[in-house]
């Protein structure tokens, strides 16, 4: 009797659940379905694990330029300006670059420019950080491309499941391809969801690292202008902000008397 009533009261529960729901769509959708919803749901993993990581090192380089702008310039050598900064700043590595090159353009055997050799070797220390900056973006380039085609992949999937179904029915009722459709669906919104906030990370994060190159360009162009002066050269705003040196009181002449 109970197990009856039990029966009785689940029956209209199941009756009610909604047999085309995402999960379902997928369990119709069979093997293919699963594959293309585990490589979308990977791609969106990864994607927004390198926009976060790639924020942070970029926030990191920002906050180390701000603590240049501030200080850096007013240090007397560069050595002791870069014991200023964090150990492993990026604008650190283009000061500890640069006078390593300085030190060793004097071992060179083979004549070369003082101007030249730091130049290149700058040059290369400020690709490297730039480089290191970028490592992931292409990642973030290549899943806004492709994965609105792997979910286009899912969909015609389910389009051709959808038309064996209506072939092998003889009719096209709604309860035949409504599965199917929805999983068609449901692997281009997949594909759309996936794809979308990967280009705006992409074009977003490109835009910041454009805008940390052009400060550490600058940085390493002022710093080829310290080395290569003695120290005589230094930025405007650095000039700007030095405090002016005390006037020499004027010399008094005292007329003797007679």
């Amino acid at each position: 009797m109970m197990i009856n009533i039990l029966a009785a009261g689940a029956a209209p529960a199941g009756a009610g659940a909604n047999p085309y729901g995402f999960w379902e769509a997928l369990q119709q959708g069979g093997v293919i379905a699963w594959t293309v919803f585990s490589i979308l749901a990977f791609m969106s993993i990864v994607s927004f694990y390198i926009m976060f990581t790639k924020l942070f090192e970029q926030q990191k380089v920002m906050n180390q330029a701000k603590r240049v702008r501030q200080g850096f310039w007013t240090s007397p050598s560069l050595r002791e300006g870069a014991a200023k900064l964090d150990k492993n700043s990026a604008y650190r590595q283009i000061v500890d670059d640069g006078l390593a090159a300085q030190d060793q353009h004097t071992q060179l055997t083979d004549p070369v420019e003082a101007h030249d050799w730091l130049h290149g070797s700058l040059a290369r220390s400020e690709a490297t950080i730039n480089s290191k900056l970028g490592g992931g973006l292409a990642f973030l380039a290549t899943v806004g491309s492709v994965a609105p085609f792997i979910g286009l992949f899912g969909t015609v999937i389910g389009i051709y499941r959808a038309l064996i179904k209506i072939g092998a029915a003889g009719q096209a009722s709604i309860d035949a391809v409504a599965g199917p459709v929805g999983e068609a669906l449901i692997m281009t919104a997949l594909g759309l969801a996936v794809a979308v906030p990967a280009v705006l990370a992409y074009n977003w994060l490109q835009r910041r690292n454009k805008s940390i190159a052009e400060d550490l360009a600058a940085f390493s162009n002022d710093v080829l202008g310290f080395l290569a002066s003695g120290g005589a050269v230094r930025p405007m705003s650095a000039m700007r902000k030095a405090p002016a040196a005390p006037a020499k009181p004027a010399a008094t002449t005292t007329t003797p008397r007679a």
